[in-house]
């Protein structure tokens, strides 16, 4: 069995050149979408930014949680935790509630909003090359070593050796590693990462356990919309799949 992978981003090594930025478009076949890279925002065709504060550089992606919220409010089962540690999206299954993004803390998920069939898009951790024996696209390209890619224990302990040896380099904490239950993707910050435009104050504890502890005190009948939607869904499915058959049967039709 694969060890769970992440990231670790050292925006004290970060010089802002964008080759993560650019080598993400590039794996994942995704179009140009600002000229100007630091300018760029995550969206459906940009799955990591990157952002200038001042004199650092920040950025941002999905911080592929160890338990995500998306995959516990998803009432298709469209999202799933992988064996490599990323958080994967499954189109074909999605019903197009965006309650994923909703539900996100940290606010990553885009939707394709102008595509008559549209999905949810984000960063997958470049699962496939990562299944592969590689590195992320991000972490090969980078020139300084601000992203490192590698197993959470070791990413931990890098992280963790230097705080420690440079305590007036870093502010004291890895974003990441406890946030709404931590995740893999691991920020090393000079300032506090609310200056850098991260999501700030978020529980230690996950999302999806939280909502387990609010749902205890709801009325069982509010389930059924679960069952309601995953019956809408099947219906949806089906009703596609039905139109797919009868338009083959169509092309054989000679009038």
């Amino acid at each position: 069995m694969l060890k769970e992978k992440g990231l670790l981003f050292d925006v004290t090594m970060c010089v802002g050149c964008g080759s993560c930025y650019k080598a993400c478009k590039e794996q994942n076949k995704l179009p140009q979408t600002n000229k100007d890279f630091l300018k760029d925002h995550l969206s459906e065709n940009t799955y990591t930014v990157v952002e200038q504060y001042g004199d650092n550089y920040a950025r941002k992606l999905c911080m592929h949680c160890d338990e995500p919220s998306c995959a516990s409010v998803c009432p298709v089962g469209a999202f799933k935790k992988s064996d490599t540690g990323a958080v994967l999206y499954d189109g074909d299954k999605c019903i197009g509630c965006r309650y994923c993004m909703q539900a996100c803390p940290h606010k990553v998920p885009r939707y394709e909003w102008e595509k008559t069939q549209p999905r949810v898009r984000k960063c997958t951790l470049c699962h496939d090359r990562v299944k592969a024996g590689k590195l992320t696209a991000c972490a090969e390209a980078c020139p300084t070593e601000a992203t490192l890619f590698g197993n959470m224990d070791d990413l931990i302990a890098v992280a963790k050796k230097r705080l420690k040896e440079n305590p007036g380099k870093y502010y004291q904490h890895i974003y990441g590693l406890e946030e709404a239950g931590g995740g893999h993707v691991l920020i090393l910050s000079p300032v506090p990462f609310e200056q850098l435009g991260y999501t700030a104050k978020l529980p230690k504890e996950s999302m999806p356990s939280l909502t387990m502890k609010a749902m205890e005190k709801i009325p069982p009948v509010v389930a059924v919309g679960g069952v309601f939607l995953t019956g809408m869904y099947w219906l949806t499915k089906r009703k596609n799949e039905i139109a797919r058959e009868e338009k083959k049967s169509n092309k054989g039709i000679k009038v």
